[in-house]
């Protein structure tokens, strides 16, 4: 399975000032955004073009405009956080939703929503989740999408410990991954190290 870590400098400080704690609420969705930005460009490198032609002041010119179908898909709550960032990129981009509640004792998620706009099958469909920890709602999502129907899928995420890129590849080989960070471990609690706190918590400021 493919990691595609994003090291470009704007990025890695970005991840820096989201890691701190001293970043207030307000700021943290700034950089949550801005990164989520770097890497939805990162994502979409490879994405299908058509050839059409402008006309500018002077003349006209030979342009390409995206012609693939991209279906954006963020797990709440925090995946939110990322979805405005992903959109700016593809704005013709459509939305589905994934709701999971992850039990803070056995960490294991539970689906409570899902809705997923039509076309599953012939869409790029990216997953947007900022953490990705154990791996468990990564692919309890992913057979979601799966079961409804999607074939190419493609995870974004802020930050990703080994054990979650390792449970995503056991399920899903095929499955690309475009992180800035990919930390140490995870701790007794099933948090990342160093991570950077709860994402959701930090990002609406529910700490």
């Amino acid at each position: 399975m493919p990691v595609h870590v994003i090291s470009h400098p704007v990025a890695q400080e970005l991840l820096t000032h989201l890691r701190d704690t001293r970043t207030p609420s307000p700021l943290f969705r700034q950089y949550a955004q801005r990164l989520s930005v770097l890497i939805a460009t990162e994502a979409m490198r490879d994405l299908p073009t058509e050839a059409v032609v402008v006309d500018t002041p002077l003349g006209p010119a030979n342009g390409v405009k995206v012609s693939a179908s991209v279906i954006v898909v963020p797990v709440l709550r925090a995946g939110l956080g990322m979805l405005d960032a992903v959109l700016s990129v593809v704005p013709h981009a459509r939305v589905g939703h994934i709701g999971l509640q992850r039990d803070e004792t056995t960490a294991v998620a539970s689906q409570y929503y899902a809705k997923f706009p039509a076309g599953l099958d012939a869409s790029l469909v990216v997953l947007v989740d900022p953490m990705l920890a154990t791996g468990g709602s990564a692919v309890a999502s992913l057979q979601l999408l799966a079961s409804r129907g999607a074939q190419r899928m493609r995870l974004l995420c802020i930050v990703a410990a080994p054990e979650g890129i390792q449970e995503v590849e056991a399920h899903f080989p095929d499955v690309e991954i475009y992180t800035p960070a990919i930390d140490s471990h995870l701790n007794a609690h099933k948090f990342i190290v160093p991570g950077l706190g709860d994402f959701g918590d930090r990002l609406y400021g529910t700490m």
